[in-house]
């Protein structure tokens, strides 16, 4: 497996006001477009291979700003989307607590038999995680794959690729713009660099 330049989107309007966008088809904001920016003279000159992204608007913008030096096609990958969260898209936790307090519940436990209704269950977002990283492997060792996704979905693949079990999910951060580096051997997947915003000039109001 190449080794993987991990990025979450840049800010969103949901981002900024705490609500679960999951699959909702947004775009970054003019924040979110500057902290791409920021991050794209970051690996202008890092050697990349190729570019995968989640097909959602927020994911597609980011990572075409950040390759723009590099001249890549961007591969638009459905399987790196965002949770589902059915129902509760477009809500903040105080709104779910009050409509679904069954599923806040589950949501501040983070139970591994999370399913969100008219969504998709935590079990779905790990399958297709799985059917990522079976593609990514397809690439030869000696390259850089950048990945442009999301914060529930990185923590997944993060979680696959360290073979940790994913009640370990919650333990990890994925702020707007941030770079996550995984190096892979044939031995073992070693976590380089984790959440990395130091490109980022303003880090306030990161999610």
């Amino acid at each position: 497996m190449p080794r993987l330049l991990l990025v979450r989107h840049g800010i969103t309007e949901t981002n900024a006001t705490r609500k679960f966008t999951g699959q909702s088809d947004i775009d970054i904001n003019a924040d979110g477009y500057r902290q791409a920016e920021e991050l794209r003279d970051r690996l202008a000159d890092e050697k990349i291979d190729a570019v995968y992204s989640s097909d959602l608007k927020r994911a597609i913008t980011t990572a075409g700003v950040i390759c723009s030096p590099h001249q890549l096609e961007i591969t638009a990958c459905p399987e790196i989307r965002e949770l589902n969260y059915g129902e509760a898209e477009g809500l903040t936790y105080k709104e779910i607590s009050e409509k679904y307090p069954d599923l806040s519940e589950m949501i501040a436990k983070y139970s591994p038999v999370l399913s969100f209704p008219g969504g998709e269950s935590f079990s779905d977002l790990t399958d297709r995680a799985g059917r990522f990283l079976e593609i990514i492997n397809n690439h030869p060792t000696d390259q850089t794959i950048l990945v442009v996704s999301h914060g529930g979905m990185l923590r997944t693949l993060i979680c696959q690729l360290l073979g940790m079990d994913q009640e370990h999910w919650p333990k990890f951060r994925f702020d707007n713009a941030s770079l996550t580096i995984v190096d892979i051997y044939p031995q073992r997947a070693i976590l380089s660099l984790l959440n990395d915003t130091s490109h980022l000039k303003d880090k306030g109001g990161l999610i």
